[in-house]
């Protein structure tokens, strides 16, 4: 049962709170997208209560997420390590308490700046912002382009290809990048490729563990700390080799990074800063690339108009993170009493920022639900906004453009040829399985 509370005349249905809130709600993209348009449309801002989830504000237009984003005392991340903590990632009741058993009653289950406020999460962020600023990446561009184009031919001939794009392509370059410019070793990066499929994929049948028991209400989060155990074990050996070794890596700046006293930072804070970029530094813009690559296939002029050209690559790519959105969700929690869109927001109440659809919201695009390469203004919020904003989105955008440029003069024709498949989370993702015909030159 799903109780609601939005304004005193409108009562959000049923199947819509249940839709947003839960991960089999994802499997299909037209009646969510559907369910966020309703709400948009009548309550923009709602208080749902989903059996087995704590109440939480459904907060669906783009104003409303910036105004909470910006302000992350007012509207805090992890709220700290101490019992009573909130997750900023939606779980069920059931997952919250299997994670505070395991960590005496905090819900900061990783030691990244998705679970930090400022000021810890300014000193955190610090320890690498400055090497994924684009004037860092730039040095970076040759060898990425080398990785592309290795990636096409390795994974694709000319004449036609029939693949699944999403399984044989699309997954495999920018976790190759990811973990090229980490210095994680390339026989590894099967693993790695596992664990993150295993970390973002929690609630989705098709990435459950053989350790886990499927179906019961606290399995999403046992995945979670079984995986997150998992990357942990193999960091730790990284984190000591590069603090014995240093090396030109990433890895290594985040292993040997030191506190204001000059002490090394914990561990754990080195194993959430590899574990945020394995994860979401991959499955992001794999999904994002997925889905341009689909989006064109149904829309061959405008293939054929960015074949012709170039240049409007760097807009295809910020249309196709408005697009796809692969980040879904983060929680934020009221640290204070407040007024939101003339309601009465009460300390302690729980916010569920859902970026897809504050990328769909009339108030801001012309036009939201169709793709147009050269939209102008864009003011995608899929890196999310204020503090928080994803500290690797210029390489996302890096990555991206530069596999675009390479493949899509290749291209001949792109064609769907079978049914496509999305991964069952609330969280991050995007297409699962895109069965594809491509014509190479």
């Amino acid at each position: 049962m799903t109780i609601t509370e939005s304004t005193p005349t409108v009562s959000v249905p049923d199947e819509i709170a249940r839709r947003v809130v839960l991960p089999e709600g994802h499997r299909d993209d037209e009646p969510l997208f559907a369910a966020y348009r309703w709400l948009r449309e009548n309550a923009p801002l709602a208080k749902v209560h989903v059996e087995g989830y704590d109440p939480i504000w459904l907060v669906t237009k783009h104003t409303d997420i910036m105004e909470i984003e910006k302000q992350p005392a007012v509207f805090t991340s992890g709220g700290g390590e101490e019992p009573g903590s909130h997750n900023p990632i939606l779980q069920n009741q059931a997952g919250d308490a299997f994670t505070s058993s395991l960590t005496g009653g905090s819900l900061r289950i990783l030691e990244t700046v998705t679970y930090l406020d400022p000021p810890e999460h300014t000193m955190v962020k610090d320890i690498a912002n400055e090497w994924f600023r684009p004037a860092s990446l730039k040095k970076w561009e040759d060898r990425i382009r080398g990785l592309a184009t290795q990636a096409i031919a390795d994974r694709l001939r000319p004449g036609v290809n029939d693949l699944d794009f999403v399984g044989e392509f699309a997954l495999y370059y920018p976790l190759h990048v990811v973990m090229s410019l980490f210095g994680v070793p390339a026989e590894d990066e099967p693993r790695m490729m596992a664990l993150t499929q295993e970390f973002f994929g929690t609630a989705d049948p098709e990435t459950q563990r053989d350790d886990i028991a499927a179906l019961t209400p606290e399995a999403a989060a046992q995945q979670w700390s079984a995986a997150i155990r998992d990357f942990y074990a193999y960091f730790d050996a990284l984190v000591e080799a590069r603090r014995a070794e240093p090396r030109d890596d990433l890895a290594s700046i985040i292993a040997n990074a030191r506190r204001p006293d000059g002490e090394f930072f914990a561990k754990e804070v080195a194993y959430g800063w590899f574990v945020a970029i394995s994860t979401a530094g991959h499955d992001t813009t794999s999904s994002t690339l997925a889905g341009i690559i689909e989006v064109l296939a149904h829309h061959p002029e405008e293939l054929v108009r960015v074949k012709a050209d170039p240049s409007l690559v760097p807009d295809l790519v910020n249309e196709g993170l408005r697009w796809v959105s692969p980040v879904k969700h983060f929680v934020r929690q009221a640290s204070q009493d407040y007024v939101l869109r003339g309601q009465q927001i009460t300390k302690g109440d729980r916010f569920m920022l859902l970026y897809q659809s504050a990328n769909r919201d009339t108030d801001i695009f012309d036009a939201p639900d169709e793709f147009r390469i050269d939209r102008r203004p864009n003011r995608h919020i899929a890196f999310g906004y204020g503090p928080h904003m994803c500290i690797g989105m210029h390489l996302a955008k890096q990555e991206l453009r530069i596999m675009l440029e390479e493949l899509l003069p290749r291209v001949e024709s792109l064609e769907v040829t079978g049914d496509r498949r999305v991964v069952q989370t609330n969280f991050v993702g995007g297409l699962r399985r895109l069965p594809m015909r491509l014509e190479l030159r």
